[in-house]
């Protein structure tokens, strides 16, 4: 059904993110959200989807893993 990468986020308690970004990045992430919400029919701010998606990156890195064991 869904084609993106990130799954739907769990319920979870509000983290503050604060961080400087491009705005050709700041463009690129409110699209995403605006993907996601379409896509899972619930809204989420950018600050809560960035750590989400840090987190499958980090995750998808194989060389990263490997280094980390």
């Amino acid at each position: 059904m869904t084609g993106l990468r990130l799954a739907r986020l769990p319920d979870r308690t509000p983290v503050k993110l604060a961080i400087a970004i491009t705005p050709d990045l700041h463009l690129a992430l409110a699209e995403y959200a605006a993907l996601y919400a379409e896509t899972y029919g619930r809204e989420e701010p950018v600050a809560e989807l960035v750590p989400a998606m840090l987190s499958a990156f980090l995750d998808s890195d194989r060389e990263f893993s490997k280094q980390r064991r």
